[in-house]
């Protein structure tokens, strides 16, 4: 965090870094924001020109009391600093903060499913070892990214930045904007592959492309258990990276040998650089046993050790929307909500079932989910919905309630016995969800952001509070 005493930016600093032109007095700013809902006092206003012109907005930024703007124009209320382009300039101010403390180690971290939790799973362990420094939410994007450089504090140590894309072509520049020193692809999946023509290959490719920022002895650490892991490791080499491997093989750097869900987390033996280790996590999803690898490989080539690394995964809890659990309290008894409504693609859909299949359901309880479209599938959406029933099956799942439309291949997939219920949104469908649950009950809710699964996910909490008991 900066400090009344150490600015985040000086007037100097934004001019040398932007070479743009001072409207009004010199300013300090204690920190930096493009969302004019957002600014805090003594912010630095970034007025974008996006969907909505963020000119139109530095009044708004002034009240709540901005500093200063950056903007393409001169403005009232107060000092701006004019430059060509926003968010060009917001580029420059990303690259100068990261230039301006050569000494911080930099790790980038992309993959298809779990980079935020990761990224921060990361960022909870740089903070044990010293002031570190991460994306907030999921800023990963051409925005995000050198927003997040431009916030980094003065006496930032280690920091993680989080990279990602719906497109080809945009992970690589922003890896090179980071310039990290350790680079991370979780996994490969049939995510946004509508906007690629050879599908996951692309993807697979595209996500390789976190490796080009990487300098002179850059590590790479990639998952050895995805079926590209020869096609990641090649990109690594070519850039000179130095490669570190997760995964079930014993020939990894960090292998998982076991995983073992708990009430509230899970167990997991693992081996790392040759050593055995047994520790817990806060997390439950089977998932979680390759991504506390990826965490500890990070974290090593961060200059963390691996003992650090442990004590913060089991206290790293799961982000809203990726794994959070709920006792929600009915009126003779509870059931455990475990919400998963953030978003959902095939891999994370099928990762969640399979960690839902290894819990066990309290008393007469069932096994439950309610699911919602998963997007930008392309034309594999169909047969990649439909596929989910091998899964549900396998999980033992007890009743399947499905929102939109492309769960309607889903559907007509499933038994019989196992369908609960189809409706066209989620809002229609979460009514009948909340109505069929029961105490001992586990109830898994999933599914893209877009398709608003957080809507039934919110159903199902509310039943708590119409209670007026809180687990």
């Amino acid at each position: 965090m900066t400090t009344d005493t150490t600015p985040l930016w000086t007037a100097a600093e934004v001019l040398t870094a932007t070479g743009g032109r001072l409207e009004g007095l010199a300013f300090e700013a204690t920190g930096i924001t493009f969302d004019s809902r957002e600014v805090k006092p003594g912010d630095l206003f970034v007025a974008l020109k996006g969907v909505r012109d963020g000119h139109d907005f530095v009044a708004q930024a002034f009240a709540a009391g901005a500093a200063a703007a950056l903007t393409e124009r001169p403005v009232d209320g107060g000092a701006s600093v004019v430059v060509g382009d926003t968010l060009r300039g917001l580029e420059a101010l990303g690259a100068f903060a990261r230039d301006r403390a050569p000494e911080v180690r930099r790790g980038a971290v992309t993959g298809s499913v779990g980079k935020t939790s990761v990224t921060q799973a990361i960022r909870a362990g740089l903070a044990l070892a010293g002031p570190a420094h991460s994306s907030v939410k999921s800023f990963n994007n051409h925005i995000g990214v050198p927003l997040t450089l431009a916030r980094m504090p003065r006496e930032t140590q280690r920091a993680v930045f989080e990279i990602g894309m719906n497109h080809p072509g945009e992970i690589a520049p922003l890896s090179r904007m980071v310039q990290p020193h350790a680079a991370c692809i979780t996994n490969v999946g049939p995510v946004h592959i509508e906007a690629f023509e050879n599908g996951e290959e692309g993807v697979a490719d595209e996500k390789s492309e976190i490796f080009a920022g990487l300098g002179p002895g850059g590590v790479a650490v990639i998952n050895a258990d995805l079926k590209w892991f020869d096609r990641l490791k090649s990109a690594a080499l070519r850039q000179g990276a130095r490669v570190m491997c997760f995964g079930s093989d014993e020939t990894c750097d960090a292998r998982l040998i076991d995983f073992q869900p708990e009430p509230g987390g899970a167990r997991v033996s693992a081996r790392v650089w040759g050593r055995d280790y047994v520790f817990t996590l806060a997390q439950s999803g089977f998932h979680w046993g390759a991504n506390s690898l990826a965490v500890l490989l990070m974290l090593d080539a961060l200059d963390v050790p691996v003992e650090t690394g442990l004590a913060a995964l089991s206290e790293f809890a799961p982000l809203s929307g990726r794994g959070q659990e709920l006792l929600v309290a009915l009126d003779e008894g509870a059931f455990t909500l475990i919400d998963e409504s953030y978003n959902a693609n095939p891999l994370s859909m099928k990762a969640t079932l399979t960690s839902l299949g290894a819990r066990r359901a309290s008393g007469d309880g069932r096994r439950i989910v309610a699911l919602t479209d998963m997007l930008e599938l392309g034309p594999q959406s169909a047969a990649l919905h439909a596929g989910l029933a091998e899964a549900i099956e396998a999980a033992q799942v007890d009743l399947v309630f499905l929102a939109g439309e492309q769960m309607k291949h889903l559907w007509d997939a499933l038994p019989a016995p196992l369908r609960a219920g189809w409706a066209a949104d989620a809002a229609e469908i979460a009514p009948e969800v909340a109505r069929s649950v029961r105490p001992g009950d586990l109830v898994m809710v999933k599914g893209s952001n877009g398709s608003k699964a957080s809507t039934i996910a919110r159903a199902l909490a509310a039943l708590d509070a119409a209670n007026g008991e809180h687990a």
